[in-house]
């Protein structure tokens, strides 16, 4: 008994140790990757950011990639002293769902403005922001807006953790039942196919509920508190988000009654007959149900958003169908191949085989739908290797690469076990021919038994010993049982073709792990396609920021990399003509409040001219301001203002801007 635990502990220790190492992997990943990064992205404002107007404007509008959801505090806009000067609360602008707007009160005073935005994406994920403008001419502004934490925090946190844990588990939960009812009927009556498949339900059952529980302190960047407002959970299940996992709820426990079934009158049928026409609805049913538990991803995710969406989500489905059934099938027929037990409970060579097959097939959809959404997510070569979201991506491919590659080591092992089965059935059948033959030729005389034989077997097998102890009885059973489990376990480990399968099954299981982590990730980036939109929509905003009633106001966000690196250099020249000008700089942090950084330089170029880079000589005045009073300009142009800021030892940057000079 002592023997065959530990026999069992040694045979899983291989297993237990690849996916401990892979699910902390997918840990890793995963806790990079939180806060989601946006996904609607701020393309257009008006006022524009950075700008100087010389009227107050009557409203605040913004322009994002793709629809947005607006709460009542999804614009507020403070005056220079902190005040808030907005009316009324944001709504759409004419009817836009990619646009926002908030009116302004009347008369306001001359200064810098702060307005700080947040809203969720069309594809549920939290955004915002903020930046500022001037009236009249720029000044100090007291304003400080409460930083947008939405997506971040420990709500931000947990819910990228169940994301990943309700991907891991669709995956398990189909891979498994279909792997069970497609590839091999007779484990499910096995007790550690059901485990797989009951825990793959559970595992997303309880994510989904987290899910909707975080919802709200996720959008709003609230505290874990609010998960337990029931006010706050009401309006999450009336969004689209809160709307596809209340349905996945319901599908659940439609997958509930289908695993009750597969491991219930399924697994008890032995004809071959009645379980097919069983298995005839079971498949029905099951795709159903699973084709119903993707689309509450891809109905409310990247596809149902950005270009060809009702193209994309359909596709989506099948690319979540074809990972469950490779990924979830691989981690179940891992089990399968290092569970060995008395009776035939080793996965036999034909389920290894079809699975195999249809495998293979997964894989093709996977590339296919594959290529379709990165083409449809990134759109271009520089957005594949210049963004995030791009990284990532590769190092998808990558992984997937690694899987296949596996994949086809199984595959030839696969073929191996086929002609090893076919070897042993001929060996077996002609031992058994050669032995019908000599018996039929030379028939066999009765033998009397060996009286001491005879009484030694009557005595062995007496009635005496089973009723006067049942327990020793018990106990032989068992050891009995044990010592059936070990010898199946000692052939399936002399098995040559059997070790090769196991290992690299095993291969594709680990690294698929990691591949849904980094799927998660994905799932939760800002698409390259979108980051580009915004780049180009700022750069076209920056080309040249003209000349305002004598003065320029330009602002250059800047990311050195580093910690902290993140911030804006807001650069004012007056009264921006050729002679002699008066220039401010001032840097701040992501919320608008003044940083000192160890250094910032400033250069001018008139490249049409040839002139320049003319250094400016800048002299601190305060926290975060600059200033350089008697700054020559000699001819009109598009001037570009190179800013080269530093924010430690080693992380610097140089951001440029052009702005016109009369």
């Amino acid at each position: 008994m002592a023997a065959n635990g530990f026999t069992g502990i040694r045979a899983w220790a291989p297993l237990r140790r690849l996916l401990l190492v892979a699910g902390a992997l997918a840990a890793l990943v995963l806790g990079a990757a939180v806060p989601a990064s946006a996904h609607a992205a701020l393309l257009r404002s008006d006022p524009a950011e950075g700008s100087v107007v010389r009227t107050a404007p009557a409203s605040i509008t913004l322009g994002f990639s793709e629809g947005v959801l607006l709460s009542d505090d999804s614009l507020i806009v403070y005056d220079p002293s902190g005040k808030q000067v907005q009316r009324g609360t944001a709504h759409h602008a004419g009817s836009a769902p990619d646009t926002a707007t908030v009116a302004l009160r009347s008369g306001l005073r001359d200064g810098t403005y702060t307005v700080a935005w947040k809203a969720v994406s069309a594809d549920t994920h939290p955004v915002g922001g903020a930046w500022t403008f001037s009236i009249g001419a720029p000044s100090k502004t007291s304003a400080i807006p409460e930083e947008q934490r939405a997506g971040g925090g420990p709500a931000g946190a947990l819910y990228g953790i169940a994301r990943y844990v309700a991907y891991a588990g669709f995956a398990l939960l189909v891979g498994a039942c279909a792997f069970l009812t497609l590839c091999w009927p007779r484990g499910a009556g096995l007790r550690a196919m059901q485990r797989l498949a009951v825990g793959g339900w559970a595992a997303l059952a309880v994510a989904t509920i987290a899910l909707l529980l975080l919802r709200a302190p996720y959008v709003n960047g609230g505290g874990l508190g609010g998960i337990f407002d029931l006010g706050a959970l009401r309006s999450s299940v009336e969004t689209k988000e809160g709307a596809a996992l209340v349905v996945r709820l319901l599908l659940l426990a439609a997958a509930a009654v289908f695993l009750a079934v597969l491991f219930g009158p399924y697994a008890r049928r032995q004809d071959p007959r009645e379980r097919r026409d069983l298995a005839f609805g079971l498949g029905a049913g099951g795709a159903v149900v699973a084709v119903g538990i993707a689309a509450t991803w891809s109905a409310v995710e990247h596809a149902s958003v950005g270009i060809q969406p009702a193209l994309a989500m359909p596709l989506d489905v099948a690319h979540l169908i074809a990972m469950a059934f490779w990924v979830g099938g691989l981690v179940t027929l891992s089990v399968a191949l290092y569970r060995a037990g008395a009776g035939g409970a080793v996965v036999d060579r034909a389920a290894v085989r079809r699975f195999s097959r249809i495998a293979f097939g997964c894989v093709c959809v996977l590339v296919a739908t594959g290529v379709y959404q990165s083409w449809r997510q990134v759109g271009s070569w520089h957005a594949l290797f210049g963004t995030s979201y791009g990284h990532w991506l590769i190092i998808k491919v990558s992984l997937v690469a690694v899987m296949v590659a596996a994949a086809g080591f199984s595959r030839r092992w696969t073929g191996r076990l086929a002609a090893r089965a076919q070897t042993e059935a001929a060996e077996a059948y002609e031992p058994s021919a050669s032995s019908a033959k000599s018996s039929s030729a030379r028939p066999s005389k009765p033998k009397a038994a060996k009286p001491k034989a005879a009484k030694a077997l009557a005595g062995a097998a007496g009635p005496a010993t089973p009723a006067a102890d049942p327990v020793r009885a018990a106990q032989l059973a068992r050891q009995n049982a044990a010592v059936a489990s070990a010898a199946a376990r000692r052939r399936r480990d002399a098995d040559p073709a059997r070790a090769g399968l196991r290992r690299s099954v095993l291969l594709e299981a680990s690294v698929a792990v990691a591949v849904l982590a980094v799927s998660t990730v994905l799932s939760g980036s800002q698409p390259g396609r979108a980051i580009e939109e915004q780049a180009a929509a700022a750069g076209g905003a920056s080309r040249a920021v003209p000349s305002n009633g004598g003065q320029v106001f330009a602002q250059l966000p800047f990311d050195t990399g580093g910690v902290k690196g993140k911030g804006d250099v807001g650069v004012h020249i007056e009264p921006a003509r050729t002679g002699s000008n008066e220039l401010h700089l001032t840097v701040t942090d992501p919320v608008g409040n003044p940083e000192n950084v160890p250094e910032v330089d400033l250069a001018l170029t008139l490249t049409s001219r040839g002139i320049g880079p003319l250094p400016v000589k800048l002299r601190q005045t305060g926290t975060g301001a600059w200033t350089a009073v008697g700054l020559q300009l000699p001819m009109p142009g598009q001037w570009q203002l190179a800013v080269t800021v530093r924010t430690s030892a080693i992380d610097e940057v140089t951001v440029t801007r052009n702005v016109a000079i009369d």
